[in-house]
């Protein structure tokens, strides 16, 4: 077993190394850039605009003031006009922004800093890195905790059962349920949702956006959490779909593969009662595969499935955090939040394939 445990340990070194590296190439050709933002905003202000020169990823960042309003003044840019900005002011743009070394260069420089979680400063938020992402990850934490523990307090009891009566009336038209669920992608469910219940042309029973209302502060602590569990109902609703669908077809099938080993008919034969075998014997070894899935689950949740929900409702975790950054072009924000998750996702997998051979 250490010996598996090392080799998996060992192969996540170039999986991970791959990984930053394909989207480093991409990012290369994207167009479009921190330093294209900066003089499209300096050039889109008035005739004299002012720029801030301040720490960044690897280097200083420079910024015009109306790139999200934060920091000192430490430079006057004159916008000339037809002639654009200074030639010699882009240059230090480009030594502030770290791009005047080779791609190849800036590529390990990078890496070597994030062997020692070091990220650096956001090009346009004035902050470290790592601050932004745990300021960010209580929200992103609270979504895939709720979704996944919902998701196996309703999937697993509805799985058993779908298994139990398999092929009877109830199997059957809940499987056309889940199916309709999973074939619906969770950022169109939650669009629906929005116009059907939060006022988007007919009930305005939830609220658009938010975990919490704006007077929460206020609330005593029963209200807080009705009104924190009001905010969760839409989102995790949209989320959560797919995710029922997902785990309940595995429990079912789990169970199934169970049933009709040689065991359970021995433990028939014995006299013991359908509930006794079902819960007694066929449960233990038919959960080893539904619980070593839990982490893969709770990372879904935490990480991929809540990008798009956190978007639409506004929710301001680690989903809209990178969301914002890729428009941004706020690339160290974009490269630490995918370093942390291929690693956190690696050591996820290997958990999970611990689990299910314990």
């Amino acid at each position: 077993m250490g010996a598996y445990i090392a080799k998996r340990l060992l192969l996540m070194i170039p999986t991970l190394f791959g990984i930053m590296l394909m989207t480093f190439a991409i990012i290369q050709f994207v167009p479009g850039g921190p330093i294209e933002r900066v003089i499209s905003q300096i050039q889109g202000t008035a005739v004299e605009a002012t720029a801030r020169i301040g720490g960044g990823a690897g280097g200083e960042v420079a910024r015009s003031p109306d790139a999200s309003g934060i920091g000192s003044t430490a430079a006057t840019v004159k916008y000339r006009g037809a002639q654009g900005l200074d030639p010699e002011f882009i240059k230090k743009l480009e030594v502030q922004f770290g791009f005047d070394k080779p791609a190849h260069e800036r590529f390990f420089l990078m890496m070597k800093n994030y062997l020692t979680f070091n990220f650096g400063q956001s090009y346009f938020r004035d902050k470290p890195v790592v601050d932004l992402m745990v300021e960010k990850m209580p929200v992103s934490i609270s979504l895939g905790l709720w979704l996944t523990f919902i998701s196996y307090a309703v999937s697993v009891p509805l799985g058993i059962r779908k298994a139990v009566r398999d092929g009877s009336s109830f199997d059957v038209w809940t499987s056309g349920v889940i199916i309709v669920g999973y074939a619906i992608p969770s950022f169109i469910l939650a669009v629906l949702l929005i116009v059907l219940f939060a006022g988007g042309s007919y009930f305005s029973w939830f609220p658009l956006r938010g975990l919490t209302s704006d007077n929460f502060d206020q609330m005593s602590l029963i209200e807080k959490v009705a009104d924190y569990a009001w905010h969760l109902v839409l989102p995790l609703t949209a989320l959560g779909i797919s995710g029922f669908a997902t785990m309940t077809l595995l429990t079912k099938n789990s169970f199934l593969d169970e049933i009709k080993k040689q065991y359970v008919v021995t433990a028939r034969a014995k006299g013991l009662s359908d509930r006794r075998v079902l819960y007694g014997h066929v449960f233990r070894n038919a959960m080893l595969l539904v619980i070593s899935g839990f982490p893969g689950a709770f990372l879904s949740a935490f990480f991929t499935g809540s990008l798009l929900i956190e978007q639409i409702f506004s929710l301001d975790g680690l989903g809209y955090l990178t969301y914002k950054a890729a428009i941004d072009r706020d690339y160290p924000v974009v490269f630490a939040n995918l370093y942390i998750f291929t690693l956190v996702g690696l050591v996820v997998a290997l958990i999970s394939d611990l689990t299910y051979t314990h």
